[in-house]
């Protein structure tokens, strides 16, 4: 198939009067999209906002011609290069997928086979419909994966998926997507797991395989600052229908609709100094509720007994009772790592941890039920975090009947307790998983880890596969759940923003190293350790033009020249430092800076300096 050569402005793709339902047990229709108008055009990129359940991927995949499960098209049309694609067979679509339009999922992980090399993968459409051959398609590979800032190109694509972080598995599921030189590109939230500076990258080389390749894209998402770097036009939906729709420019700058005002009124914006939330100190003991002192970790095991695989060095962390601990940076550099070593799901190879003074043993096999119940972990992904086999009423009664935590009452009671602090119905109680949206999973995922009445509870990206007002809302009920019980809570995100309107402390790691840490509001002002300036500098701002700005600045170029490194001396951050001093920055370990306020920069420049 060779690529269309209609000029550009020429229309791509085109909903007209589209409808999308499902057929209810009485037979009358739920009408999911109730009939919706947009075109997208060669070289340009459509954005489809709104929360989660407003019909966004349901409205961008009829571009593929699909239907999810239990939904079907009712009416109207979806035209791909003037072809309806509702009223095409499979056998007739299956030419038109992947090749003419191809679609990036949100999560990297469920997409990729774990079973069959990265590049086997990457390359599989366009040698499978003959429109590459082997050798064509593996180099056009090797220059996505240096488009898309992947670390070792040459290389990455003979690695499992389980080889390689998460934010470089969206990457590379980005480069699966453009292989074959779409025509269409359907891109569902591909950057809402990705770290900032990773985020840019990616931004970029989608604007710029869209404006030299011809094609268009339609862009779901919930993220209106990422809307305002990347999108030409903007649809804004609610419940199945477009509230509203025009130049993206217009829509950011003076939107007319209220749910779109609402929208961005959502967007929490980087904090002033002494403006970030922070909890009392009521609850405050003698001892840190959990503490990490000189801790080493890695996967993996030599012959001399150390791991083969490091990814932490010499980290040391405290969470004080009632207090949040927001843990930052990059993908692959061992935020995760850490809060599994607090957990004891992957024991530390030296250093110690402790739990209200005590301490722990490193793996959870040595640790007690009662040291159990105080530390619990809330993963990223509620969706495979929660059994789909099991009612919400057995999946919170397991970690119930496990600690003896129902007091007294009894177990369907305490149930309804639980449901009541993550204000979900009691009803919920009768419900699957999959009767659940995204945001009242996560709460039954956040109610599991209360069931335990847990001192701390570790958070995993927790709001980062949810919309922002959802995450919101998320967030204040985190808030309110710890003044309530006193609970600490470890919040691991590469979401700036959301970090600073909750965390009282922040700690910046880098390549499993503490680059930075003390109260959220000195961190986040200057002086900053130069990794902090370029995450800081980093986050999108809901204005047009931010991102071509933003990648001029030093700290994004810097940023840009190489990915995460772990190192065995120096400051591993040396390779992408802008004020890196040769034959000392990557010879000796940086000391620690203190500023008298609790807030330590590790770094051999000066706070005068990193003030500059």
């Amino acid at each position: 198939m060779t690529r269309d050569t209609r000029n550009p402005g020429d229309v791509v793709f085109e909903a007209r009067d589209l409808k999308i339902g499902a057929i209810q047990h009485d037979g009358s229709e739920l009408r999911i999209v109730k009939g919706v108008d947009f075109k997208v055009r060669r070289g340009e990129v459509v954005a489809l906002i709104g929360e989660s359940g407003s019909g966004k991927t349901t409205i961008s995949l009829s571009a593929l011609g699909y239907a999810k499960p239990g939904l079907s098209f009712t009416g109207g049309e979806a035209l791909l290069l003037g072809q309806d694609v509702t009223k095409m067979t499979t056998d007739e679509l299956r030419p038109l997928r992947g090749i003419s339009v191809a679609y990036l999922a949100q999560s990297a992980a469920a997409t990729f086979n774990p079973s069959i090399k990265i590049n086997e993968q990457v390359t599989e459409a366009p040698v499978l419909h003959g429109t590459k051959t082997q050798a064509e398609a593996n180099a056009k590979a090797l220059d996505l994966y240096r488009a898309l800032e992947l670390p070792n190109p040459e290389t990455i694509g003979e690695r499992y998926p389980h080889q390689v972080s998460g934010g470089q598995l969206q990457r590379l599921m980005a480069a699966m997507a453009l292989c074959g030189d779409p025509e269409l590109l359907v891109l569902d939230e591909p950057t809402t797991a990705l770290d900032v500076t990773t985020q840019i990258e990616v931004l970029k080389a989608f604007k710029q395989v869209i404006k030299e390749e011809g094609a268009a894209a339609i862009y779901v998402t919930h993220d209106l600052a990422v809307v305002a770097q990347i999108a030409d036009r903007v649809v804004v939906l609610y419940n199945g229908e477009i509230k509203e729709a025009g130049p993206v420019h217009e829509i950011i700058t003076n939107p007319v609709h209220p749910y779109t005002s609402r929208l961005m009124d959502a967007i929490r914006p980087m904090p002033e100094a002494g403006q970030g939330e922070e909890s009392s100190d009521e609850h405050l003991r003698a001892s840190p509720a959990l503490e990490a002192r000189g801790i080493d970790a890695g996967y993996g095991k030599g012959a001399d007994g150390l791991p083969l695989v490091p990814v932490l060095r010499d980290v040391n962390v405290a969470i004080e009772r009632g207090k949040t601990v927001g843990i930052i940076g990059e993908s692959g550099c061992g935020k995760s790592t850490l809060a599994r070593v607090y957990a004891g799901l992957l024991p530390a190879s030296a250093g110690e941890i402790y739990l209200d003074g005590e301490r722990l043993s490193p793996g959870l096999s040595g640790r007690t039920r009662e040291q159990l119940r105080k530390v619990q972990f809330v993963y990223q992904m509620a969706d495979t975090a929660l059994n789909p086999r099991q009612h919400i009423r057995d999946i919170l009664g397991r970690p119930i009947d496990f600690y003896g935590t129902a007091e007294g009452m009894t177990r369907r009671a305490r149930v309804d307790q639980l449901l009541d602090m993550v204000e979900l119905p009691k009803q919920f109680a009768d419900r699957y998983p999959h009767e659940l949206s995204g945001g009242q999973k996560q709460r039954v995922n956040l109610a599991r880890a209360l069931a335990a009445n847990p001192e701390v509870v570790l958070c995993d990206e927790v709001t980062s596969a949810l919309d922002t007002i959802v995450a919101a809302n998320v967030i204040d009920l985190l808030n309110r759940l710890q003044r309530e019980t006193g609970v600490s809570f470890v919040f691991i995100s590469h979401d700036l923003s959301t970090v600073s309107s909750f965390a009282d402390e922040i700690v910046v790691l880098y390549a499993g190293m503490v680059a930075e840490q003390g109260p959220t509001d000195r961190v986040l002002a200057p002086p900053f350790h130069p990794y902090t300036r370029l995450l800081v500098s980093s986050v999108p701002e809901p204005r047009v033009g931010w991102l071509e700005e933003a990648a001029q600045t030093r700290e994004a170029k810097a940023g840009a020249s190489g990915s995460v490194q772990l190192t065995k001396k120096g400051c591993p951050f040396f390779a992408r430092c802008p004020l890196a001093i040769a034959g000392t920055c990557d010879e000796v370990d940086p000391p620690k800076i203190d500023d008298g306020s609790g807030h330590i920069i590790d770094c051999h420049r000066s706070l005068a300096e990193l003030n500059g």
